[in-house]
């Protein structure tokens, strides 16, 4: 456990100028007292770890030091070869980039781990878009990847709603969503979400942006992509349902809204049926989700979906009758 700690605690330290104590023992999950008694150890080692005094002070190395990858167990080799995905590196054209890592990686590793690269691949892949949807990369992702990886600024055309706008933006981070590519970007004090295939032109510039240190991709995709979600309930159904309708409807319909329903909803009555007012996208929508459910679920609002259903329900009933 400490072993595994002390080489973490370097390779931290490989990768920054130099780290305060406080923020080493927040990666390492540890005191900074213990942080401190590592340090010891790790100089007794050999290892050049230089303490600066002072509030500014912190840990770093000196003279150029850099460990080589022999502290890699077989899991972490492994898992190493399973952090990209293909079509993503590829898409943003990264894919000989990746190859050539992949091959260094490997050639630094124990001789007892080389085989780690073939065992992930034959055991793992991650296929990202979904089923029966094909996805052009779309033309200029290469492009936007690389001003996402030297931070530089761009200026874009981005076509939304039929009109066509300019923008200068910061691209802090590609997501990959279901096939669809996405830009968090920041437009002036505003961080916003835009589709890759819906920019029209864009030109990267030679002026680089100082990128805000305490922005999280994954944390920013996660609380965008919620409130996108939220936004587009915008309709609301009151259904009754039967008990299997109640477990089928987070399957038929957004699982988030479904399941908030289902958890406000009323006390069954005495057929288990359990009246809920549901958040949908539209009425249109909602006509196309519901009729998954088939009799389990019974719409009592608004009127016009009701009669909807109910015509629904007669033109099916005449054709089994």
């Amino acid at each position: 456990m400490r072993a595994a700690r002390l080489i973490k605690m370097v390779l931290l330290l490989q990768t920054r100028p130099s780290m305060t104590g406080t923020e080493l023992a927040r990666h390492l999950e540890v005191s900074e007292r213990t942080v401190a008694r590592d340090v010891l150890a790790l100089s007794e080692a050999g290892v050049p770890v230089y303490a600066d005094r002072g509030r500014a002070g912190g840990y770093r190395l000196i003279g150029g030091y850099r460990t080589r990858l022999t502290g890699l167990g077989r899991t972490e080799a492994e898992a190493l070869f399973l952090s990209g995905v293909p079509s993503a590196l590829r898409d943003m054209g990264l894919a000989d980039a990746a190859s050539a890592a992949r091959l260094k990686v490997s050639a630094a590793l124990l001789p007892e781990l080389s085989d780690a690269p073939a065992s992930a691949a034959q055991r793992f892949h991650l296929d990202a878009p979904g089923w029966w949807a094909h996805h052009d990369a779309p033309a200029l992702l290469p492009a936007l990847a690389d001003a996402v990886w030297d931070d530089r600024r761009v200026t874009a055309r981005y076509s939304s709603r039929g009109t066509e706008a300019e923008r200068d933006l910061e691209p802090y981070g590609l997501v990959l969503k279901a096939g669809v590519w996405y830009l968090a970007a920041r437009a002036g004090e505003d961080f916003r979400v835009y589709r890759v295939d819906r920019f029209t032109a864009a030109t990267v510039g030679e002026e680089r942006f100082r990128r805000l240190a305490d922005f999280d991709l994954p944390a920013f995709w996660v609380e965008r992509a919620a409130q996108f979600a939220r936004s587009i309930l915008r309709d609301r159904v009151k259904l009754r349902l039967s008990p299997a309708g109640a477990r089928g409807l987070p399957h038929a319909t957004d699982p988030a809204a479904a399941r908030e329903a289902l958890a406000e909803a009323g006390a069954p009555d005495g057929l288990g049926r359990v009246t809920l007012t549901l958040p949908v996208e539209t009425l249109d929508v909602a006509y196309e989700q519901l009729l998954a459910l088939g009799p389990e679920a019974e719409v009592l609002g608004p009127p016009e979906l009701r009669e909807r259903f109910a015509r629904a329900a007669a033109r099916a009933g005449a054709l089994y009758r």
